[in-house]
């Protein structure tokens, strides 16, 4: 759920409590968000690398898929097994468009006799649109604004929500179910986006703060803003729609066929699905890697990439300062023949060629439980 303000960006249900920690408030994706604390992104960084970090992710949408045709019917716009999810667990997908591209990546969980969707803020309005008009037959879609989404990520998160729902800390990586959590009535699932162990949990939006508050007081949780979320990713090597993906990226140049399971890689079904096999087939002309500059100067977005002879063979989609790698990471696009670990590569950085290295992503180890 979120509140228009009179002016500017829309307000998600914890506003108020960002501006009493002093979050420091900017716009994000149509919405007020913050970007930090005053601990600073790198304190916020260390926070989830090592205990546990609240993040509030409210501005993303959250949709029900209720009726007998839900399953066929959104197995029609995305390449994910849908059919086979058992009940209680999540799997990651995206729609893709006519031509293999991503309109964007999602997040889709069984709930019995319903699907839950969690759609990136920046695309659910079109997102909502394109099922409203491509789910054929008994399908039924409720956007659930009335709710938040926070997100509790580190080390040490199970220990935190189990003294607040008993059972947290037996979930698995992916599973997604309801938890009372601290009498309120939650989804509840082990998953994020920082490649540590973790929760989101879907919360009405007027228990949302009470919940965040709680979760707040416990000794091993701290606030943390977009910055760290996004340094967080990138170390995970994790995609941001609208940089490292977009309608123009396929997910087998993403480097995300993993999220395409058997069946549907061999029958298709999907909107660009001859496209989207034939990269699978054959390979795609181009790859997401990831990159480690040398030296300290970071490879921002946009940042063109050359091979030894000055041909320009890419371009990087994400970079800054890894905290937890102590140096400047990136990912981005090279050519296919480029796409090697440890291909020496050069950037062109305000003008000088830098040299940088195709490196293994993720860059950080994910720490995800498995059970």
């Amino acid at each position: 759920m979120a509140q228009e303000s009179e002016s500017g960006p829309k307000q998600t249900p914890l506003h108020a409590l960002h501006q009493e920690l002093g979050g420091k408030i900017v716009p994000f994706a149509g919405y007020a968000l913050p970007v930090q604390y005053p601990a600073g992104i790198m304190a916020e960084h260390s926070q989830a690398r090592t205990a546990a970090a609240l993040f509030d992710v409210s501005h993303m949408g959250q949709v029900r898929l209720d009726g007998a045709d839900r399953v066929a019917a959104l197995e029609a716009l995305l390449p994910a097994e849908i059919a086979k999810l058992a009940e209680g667990r999540q799997r990651y997908s995206f729609f893709t468009n006519d031509q293999g591209g991503i309109l964007d990546d999602l997040m889709i969980s069984n709930q019995g006799d319903w699907l839950f969707l969690v759609v990136n803020a920046a695309c659910k309005d079109a997102d909502i649109a394109h099922m409203k008009a491509n789910l054929k037959g008994d399908v039924r879609l409720t956007v659930l604004a009335d709710r938040a989404l926070i997100a509790l990520q580190g080390p040490q998160a199970a220990t935190v929500l189990a003294r607040l729902a008993p059972g947290a800390e037996t979930l698995r990586f992916m599973d997604c179910k309801p938890l009372d959590v601290d009498g309120i009535a939650c989804l509840v699932s082990r998953a994020g986006y920082t490649g540590e162990d973790g929760y989101e949990i879907s919360v009405p939006a007027d228990k949302a703060e009470a919940l965040a508050r709680r979760l707040l007081a416990e000794p091993e949780t701290a606030p943390a803003g977009l910055g760290a979320r996004d340094s967080l990713r990138l170390e995970a090597g994790l995609c941001l729609y609208g940089h490292d993906i977009d309608t123009g990226t396929g997910p087998i140049e993403a480097d995300l066929a993993w999220a395409i399971q058997k069946r549907r890689r061999e029958e298709g079904g999907f909107p660009g699905a001859a496209i989207i096999q034939k990269h699978l087939a054959e390979g795609p002309p181009r790859r997401r890697v990831g990159l480690l500059p040398e030296g300290r100067a970071p490879m921002r977005e946009g940042t063109l990439l050359k091979d030894a002879a000055g041909n320009d063979i890419g371009h990087v989609t994400s970079g800054g300062f890894g905290p937890s790698v102590g140096a400047p990471v990136a990912m981005g696009y090279v050519t296919a023949d480029h796409a090697a670990e440890g291909t020496a590569l050069q950037a062109e950085v305000r003008g000088k060629l830098l040299p940088c290295r195709v490196a293994a992503l993720p860059f950080v180890k994910h720490n995800y439980y498995r059970g």
